[in-house]
């Protein structure tokens, strides 16, 4: 689905919804289960991490096992909350405001890349993608958590019938197929998984450079 609104609008959604999105987070976290996605998927984060799309740093204590964490986010309200997140923190934190279609870093940089529940609110997700490999070493992993396009079809319909409403709401294209994006961006997936009435996935990835 292409992307009708400006960079502007599309920032300006995102702060107006980031208050909503925090205060939601029980029933996403504990109801829907993507608590224990972070939890067993980052064990595998390891090193110099970047966080792309970081928001809140809801991510952030469950990198138990990285050296450092960097996080980026094109929501001042979101850096906003994650700096109070990781504040007294002792593994060492760089948070900054940015582009994920334009990461300020050098081809190489990361020895982990995650990302959570993001590539519906990149404005474009493709390019946010191939940032992410451009920047993760390449014996490095990427690690996603993503939610799209139900399985169960009476439920994709209604995604599909809504998706304006919830991109005006919150900026969320929330019948996206996030694999299908992963594959279109270059990525190899290494492993995925499908869960809640097939609408969370979680992927790893390898940068494949040169693939």
């Amino acid at each position: 689905m292409e992307n009708e609104k400006s960079r502007n609008e599309w920032l300006q959604i995102h702060n107006r919804a980031a208050r909503d999105y925090i205060n939601s987070e029980w029933s996403r976290e504990v109801l829907f289960g993507v608590a224990r996605q972070r939890k067993k998927l980052f064990a595998e984060a390891v090193g110099d991490a970047l966080d792309v799309g970081c928001g809140y740093g809801i991510n952030f204590p469950y990198l138990t096992q990285v050296k450092s964490i960097t996080g980026i986010d094109f929501s001042s309200v979101m850096l906003a909350k994650a700096r109070e997140t990781m504040r007294g923190s002792s593994i060492k934190v760089d948070l900054r405001e940015g582009d994920a279609e334009a990461l300020e870093f050098p081809d190489n940089s990361f020895d982990t890349v995650i990302s959570t529940l993001c590539t519906c609110s990149f404005y474009d997700p493709i390019k946010a993608l191939q940032e992410i490999r451009r920047v993760c070493k390449s014996d490095g992993r990427i690690l996603l958590i993503e939610h799209g396009r139900s399985t169960w079809k009476w439920l994709g319909r209604y995604q599909d019938k809504h998706v304006r409403q919830q991109i005006e709401q919150g900026g969320c294209r929330w019948n996206q197929e996030p694999q299908e994006l992963v594959k279109e961006a270059g990525l190899n997936i290494l492993r995925a998984e499908r869960t809640l009435l097939g609408i969370f996935h979680t992927i790893v990835v390898s940068p494949a450079k040169g693939k």
